[in-house]
């Protein structure tokens, strides 16, 4: 689908208003990270993978799915522990 659209400046700098629908195909919402390239003459916009840290990812750990322990059994090699 292809939508026409125009850049408006915004600040110092431009904007690029996005179509719902458009958006809604690569799952882009408000507040949706993007990165921006330039291939020749055109722009790529690219859902930004997401960025973890490991106090977000911890928060997210509670009783319900924190893993217990597993036993592997006696040592084989020469192990110490």
């Amino acid at each position: 689908m292809a939508v026409r659209t125009k850049i408006r400046k915004w600040g110092n700098s431009f904007g690029l208003r996005i179509h719902k629908s458009i958006a809604e195909q690569i799952d882009l919402g408000d507040g949706s990270e993007v990165e921006i390239n330039v291939s020749g003459n055109r722009l790529i916009v690219t859902p930004a993978a997401p960025r973890y840290t490991l106090d977000s990812l911890l928060a997210g750990v509670d009783e319900k799915n924190l893993p217990g322990e597993v036993d592997t059994g006696e040592a084989q090699g020469a192990e110490v522990w």
